[in-house]
């Protein structure tokens, strides 16, 4: 079992990373926006639904290096470590740029489903973020390594899921603020920034889990 606390973080930084602004976020308020609520809850379900994926590969791959190679743990957090600072850099760099609700030809909700899990189980960044982001928060004295792992992946795919299925219903007022407020937009990279340096100094001091 994790611990409460880190729980509770961990929680706390899925849903600040959920909510700023990033491809799948965006992508699904402006469905949302242009088909309605029911084509951005599908959406969303779809995008969760490939976290599995990238949960398993990092429960059932990434388990077996760090319980069998101090070195290969010392690389992947070292590599992971980077890509977070360059996530932050980015976002500190990111411009105000409004969102534009381009119209498109809507989707039937199966195929919006289908292109949800196609367009995360295709984004390798997502693999390499959550091989990043879910290790910080075991702890190796709770549980099996494995284990934890799941069990973070499936609530950051519930957390992610919440604040999806909120833009989605909201995606018309958002729309619209996003799209007259660069300032909210900056403020939000600037957050996400932020997150992504913390992210990225607790897995550079963070130990190997033992065998």
């Amino acid at each position: 079992m994790i611990p409460v606390e880190s729980l509770i973080m961990f929680i706390t930084a899925s849903a600040l990373l959920a909510v700023v602004p990033g491809p799948d976020n965006l992508f699904v308020l402006t469905q949302s926006a242009i088909h309605g609520r029911a084509a951005g809850i599908m959406l969303s379900l779809g995008l969760c639904t490939g976290l599995i994926v990238h949960t398993s590969a990092v429960a059932l791959g990434v388990a077996a290096i760090f319980q069998t190679s101090v070195v290969a743990f010392t690389v992947l957090k070292v590599i992971g470590a980077i890509y977070l600072v360059y996530l932050a850099v980015r976002a500190f760099q990111a411009s105000a740029d409004s969102v534009e609700l381009t119209r498109r030809g809507a989707l039937s909700l199966s195929a919006l489903y289908r292109r949800g899990i196609l367009m995360n189980i295709t984004n390798p960044k997502v693999s390499i973020f959550f091989l990043a982001f879910l290790p910080q928060f075991v702890v190796p004295e709770k549980g099996a390594f494995t284990q934890q792992v799941f069990m973070l992946g499936g609530v950051f795919m519930l957390v992610a899921l919440a604040v999806l299925c909120v833009i989605a219903m909201l995606a018309a007022g958002l729309g619209y603020w996003l799209n007259r407020s660069p300032v909210a937009q900056l403020y939000l990279n600037r957050l996400a920034g932020v997150v992504f340096i913390g992210l990225a100094l607790k897995l550079a001091t963070s130990k190997a889990v033992p065998s």
